[in-house]
């Protein structure tokens, strides 16, 4: 069983509902993202999603975009950011799912680069740029590294290719609750609980939505829809964004705090 399987696993068992915050490496610095990784964990995180910033993020909104912009421009890069994962193993104990996009994994090699990212305590890999039918040969590499491939499901996705992407999908289901990129929304749209429910229907795999959740109003609705978890990505890279570099990772944890209080949150 992946290590992403056994934390929803033990969720489950403890009538938990799962936060996972997306950052991007190296934004605005690496030794920061270290800081703000520990941060995570220590205010209630259950995953981490954590970005490789690349110069053509076709699936990031302008708050993302701008992120992968300024961590490139610190220097970061892929072998840095598995040096990162590095220096943390013992320290983060939470799984850790790389998002990245397929150029510089072709680049750096994905063979090579799964058995790094294994190496050094990743859990699992987001590939939005990947298409579904080039899927099934490097789940195979993954997987043999221990490695879950999270495949993405969209609200325009037909439920026939919906089946076929969560037979793929490894870890868990990710809804994209919005069509178009990621960012903060002011509301969730009311198709995502039909598709949660589509999703259940159809897989017994977790479902964690994200794109657009921003908010504990977000969370909780979400909840109520019969999701297992959240991805919260721009609201979060927002708050590094707008602070100090002596206070995000203070930002950030509060953020992180107010997050886990709505996912506790006892509801009707």
């Amino acid at each position: 069983m992946s290590l992403i399987n056994q934390k929803f696993n033990e969720l489950r068992q403890k009538g938990k509902f799962a936060l996972m915050p997306f950052l991007m490496a190296g934004d605005p610095t690496l030794d920061i993202t270290y800081k703000i990784l520990l941060e995570l964990q220590e205010k209630g995180a259950d995953f981490i999603e954590l970005g490789i910033p690349y110069s053509d993020p076709l699936a990031d909104g302008p708050i993302i975009q701008l992120s992968a912009s300024r961590a490139l421009k610190s220097g970061t890069s892929l072998a840095k950011v598995l040096d990162l994962l590095k220096t943390l193993k013992g320290k983060l104990n939470i799984p850790v799912i790389l998002f990245t996009y397929f150029n510089p994994l072709l680049s750096f090699g994905f063979k090579r680069f799964c058995e790094i990212a294994s190496d050094v305590g990743a859990a699992g890999i987001i590939i939005p740029d990947l298409p579904l039918e080039e899927t099934t040969q490097f789940s195979q590499i993954a997987n043999d590294f221990n490695l879950d491939l999270i495949l993405l499901i969209a609200p325009t996705t037909p439920l026939g290719r919906m089946k076929v992407i969560s037979s793929r999908t490894k870890g868990f289901s990710y809804l994209v609750s919005v069509t178009g990129v990621t960012g903060e929304r002011n509301k969730l749209e009311n198709r995502v609980e039909n598709l949660i429910g589509q999703l259940k229907e159809i897989s017994s795999n977790p479902i964690a939505v994200g794109f657009g959740i921003s908010s504990p109003e977000h969370i909780i609705k979400v909840r109520k829809w019969g999701a297992d978890g959240v991805i919260i990505g721009s609201a979060f890279v927002k708050r590094i964004s707008d602070s100090n570099d002596s206070q995000i990772v203070n930002e950030v944890g509060k953020f992180c705090s107010e997050m886990r209080s709505a996912a506790d949150e006892i509801i009707d």
